[in-house]
């Protein structure tokens, strides 16, 4: 026979003061309205100090604290970054000095090309996937498979190699690459690339031993770049994968051969919706790098 059950009784249900009750947010967090003619430095400060307004807070008073001290900045980013218009932003940044090294991943490469090749980028997969054209852009795979094979033959990476290439070649829109910024002001861009996520990968012309090996040149800069990060900054910005996962390979390899990293403040910034990134602190305080602090977004 199917058990029966009765409402549960409320009676004897214990109850306490509210004042007694520890609450994570007050009104004296509140964010305060805008006024009119206010500086943006005021309009920061009045955000409310809760959940992602405080950790904006905290990221950007962290930056500025490396930056004065000349501490190593990393900037971190997804394809996403350039496909959403903030290059321009990155690359500001980069020339003020204030981001010391640059990784991602390798649809990063594609679309930075291609602003600097035609000043347009981002193809529509829905109306190209039925008929097999999707990344079938014969301009990107050649210029693209062309200067992995010259990384090569210089044994130099990803970035640098690309970036040179599109300076070289005179691209119209230069400006508004990245890798040639990079490469322009001397600071390391380096390329992340798992085989068969990016359109390059269906050319004919790529070569998959040498972007392998220059790709794995690039993870052995970017790990020399980490291995200085102690008291910086690491934002990863737009990645939800393959640059959190190189991180953690980078952290491992430089404290294996004896570089001091305990400090440092990694905000995890995602595009799209993501229930638990991979790296960040959960409801039971579990940390996968020691003493690094982790602003997630609410």
């Amino acid at each position: 026979m199917p058990q029966k059950f009765k409402p549960i009784d409320l009676s004897r249900v214990k109850t306490y003061p509210l004042s007694q009750r520890k609450s994570k947010v007050s009104t004296t967090d509140f964010g305060k309205t805008w006024q009119k003619g206010a500086r943006f430095k005021e309009f920061l400060d009045r955000l409310p100090d809760i959940l992602a307004g405080s950790h904006l807070k905290t990221v950007i008073s962290a930056i500025a604290d490396a930056f004065q001290k000349e501490k190593t900045i990393v900037f971190a980013m997804g394809a996403h970054v350039i496909k959403v218009g903030l290059t321009p932003i990155v690359i500001d940044l980069m020339e003020r000095g204030i981001i010391t090294a640059v990784a991602m991943n390798g649809a990063g490469i594609i679309h930075d090309l291609e602003l600097a090749m035609a000043g347009q980028t981002s193809e529509d997969v829905s109306a190209s996937l039925g008929d097999g054209t999707f990344g079938m852009a014969h301009e990107t795979g050649a210029f693209l498979c062309d200067a992995i094979s010259l990384a090569g033959e210089k044994s130099a990476g990803l970035g640098e190699t690309i970036g040179s290439a599109i300076i070289e070649k005179g691209l119209l829109y230069s400006g508004h690459s990245i890798l040639a910024s990079g490469a322009r002001l001397g600071i390391p861009v380096t390329v992340h690339v798992a085989f068969g996520t990016d359109i390059l990968h269906m050319h004919p012309g790529f070569d998959a031993n040498a972007a392998g090996e220059a790709t794995h040149r690039d993870f052995r800069t970017f790990a020399s770049v980490i291995g200085t990060l102690e008291g910086g900054v690491y934002l990863n910005v737009g990645s939800a994968v393959i640059l959190p996962e190189v991180f953690l390979k980078a952290v491992t390899l430089t404290r294996n051969l004896g570089h001091h990293l305990e400090r440092g403040v990694m905000p995890v910034v995602l595009f799209r919706f993501l229930d638990r990134p991979y790296g960040a602190p959960t409801k039971a305080g579990w940390r996968p790098l020691k003493n690094v602090h982790f602003c997630l977004p609410s």
